[in-house]
């Protein structure tokens, strides 16, 4: 990676600067010290894979942040989980294209290979795989219903979280269900879609229906509007699977909510459960994740071990309005007093990085370049751990709508390494 000279000086007001930041840190925990950049690559915002111009149900009167429509082709984008790849690169899911069901009907679902090359700071697009439904497996009208290849689109899923089985299949945890979707490598859906139960301490809160439902079930397409949608549900909209984690053996998946229960009577905590491969089925264990913040989201769930657990945690600010970006470790093993509830153990301030190699320089137009680099975009949705105190975390741009970088200009898909000032323990990577 590459290296430069920082003056004394510039390390003292960076210090300072630091501890000024860290002054409103989490109320989870103290600062665990000085976060340091070690890497930055970028996926420039208009990266293009072959196909028609799409993004032809985005209202034009959006703002598109110096795009026009239609694209040139399918973006390459909305990167919402990250994990290792074939020959030391990554793969990269997309998720349901322009944020709504209604807009992303013409934006195909696909994971991306990548080859990140932190030296030059690029990203190479190497192949893709397009998610199809040959079997029609997904219990619903697709939007490619009578089509040969039955490709799966944004008006169709919402793919926000994915992991490898031993076997060579994909995972992948959406929110229009939210539903469970089993692929194969070649990006067949191979399973019916799994709906999600509840454990008993949320019955009170699932108005009635048999599992978790978002407005965009498909079992409530054919209502009035979206307010009966809404009125239906007894989850938010886009707070299905945003993060799921597998097991060192391989064998349990836990999927994790992005907002809790709609009529939830603890506001602010989100479900995570644990699904057995082998058997295609929940085992009823588990947890509850505390939000640090009531309105907050996540973006990803990675385990590192048999018992702890990544999460990325952030408010729906971008830009200099961004105040919340962390990622803190919670331990099935450390529960409170109800069994349930995780503790959560602040590992990183994305808002507070300190760039000792100068891979970044400060500029008036850019926001978060500098000694003090900040990661403040809306989505950050990847975490992957490249050894005990190194991580991987991707932006997810949004591709045209979000510009947390440079006002008024589509967010590009940037990967960082940050080094933490204490290790993990890291027993597996996935």
């Amino acid at each position: 990676m590459r290296r430069s000279f920082v003056s004394f000086a510039r390390i003292a007001l960076s210090l300072a600067a630091l501890a000024a930041v860290n002054l409103v840190a989490a109320q989870d925990q103290p600062m665990p010290g000085i976060v340091t950049l070690e890497g930055f690559a970028v996926l420039p915002a208009d990266t293009f894979t072959e196909g028609p111009g799409v993004g032809t149900q985005i209202n034009p009167t959006d703002n598109l942040n110096g795009r026009t429509l239609p694209f040139e082709g399918q973006p390459v984008q909305g990167f919402s989980a990250t994990i290792p790849g074939p020959d030391g690169h990554f793969y990269a899911l997309s998720d349901n294209g322009y944020g709504a069901r209604a807009n992303s009907g013409d934006y195909n679902l696909a994971f991306y290979e990548l080859d990140v090359d932190f030296e030059a700071g690029t990203v190479e697009v190497i192949g893709s795989v397009q998610l199809t439904d040959p079997n029609n497996l997904a219990g619903f009208p697709i939007v490619n219903e009578g089509a040969d290849a039955r490709f799966l689109t944004g008006a169709d899923f919402d793919t926000e979280s994915f992991r490898i089985a031993p076997d060579g299949s994909f995972w992948i945890g959406e929110e229009f269900g939210p539903y469970l979707l089993h692929f194969n490598a070649n990006g067949e859906l191979i399973d019916a879609p799994i709906p999600t139960p509840y454990p008993a301490a949320l019955v009170d809160a699932a108005r009635g229906l048999e599992f978790v439902q978002s407005p965009q079930h498909p079992a409530f397409v054919d209502l009035a509007d979206d307010n009966a949608r809404r009125a239906a549900a007894n989850l938010g909209g886009s707070r299905g699977f945003e993060g799921m984690a597998i097991s060192a053996d391989g064998m349990t998946l836990y999927t994790m909510l992005e907002g809790g229960l709609l009529d939830d009577a603890t506001p602010g905590r989100l479900l995570i459960q644990a699904f057995d491969i082998a058997s295609m089925s929940y085992t009823g264990d588990h947890f509850f994740y505390p939000l640090s913040i009531p309105n907050n989201a996540i973006g990803e769930l990675t385990a590192i071990n048999d018992t702890q657990f990544l999460v990325i945690e952030r408010d729906n600010n971008q830009g200099v309005n961004a105040a919340f970006k962390r990622v803190f470790l919670v331990d099935t093993a450390n529960v409170g007093e109800d069994g349930v509830t995780l503790t959560k153990t602040l590992v990183a301030d994305l808002l507070a990085i300190y760039d000792v190699n100068g891979l970044t320089t400060a500029a008036a137009d850019v926001v978060g370049f500098g000694p003090i680099f900040r990661f403040p975009f809306q989505t950050i949705e990847s975490v992957y751990p490249i050894d005990a105190d190194t991580l991987l975390l991707v932006s997810d741009n949004n591709y045209p709508f979000s510009a947390g970088r440079r006002p008024g200009v589509s967010d590009d898909n940037e990967f960082i390494l940050i080094t933490l000032p204490t290790a993990l323990d890291l027993q597996i990577g996935q």
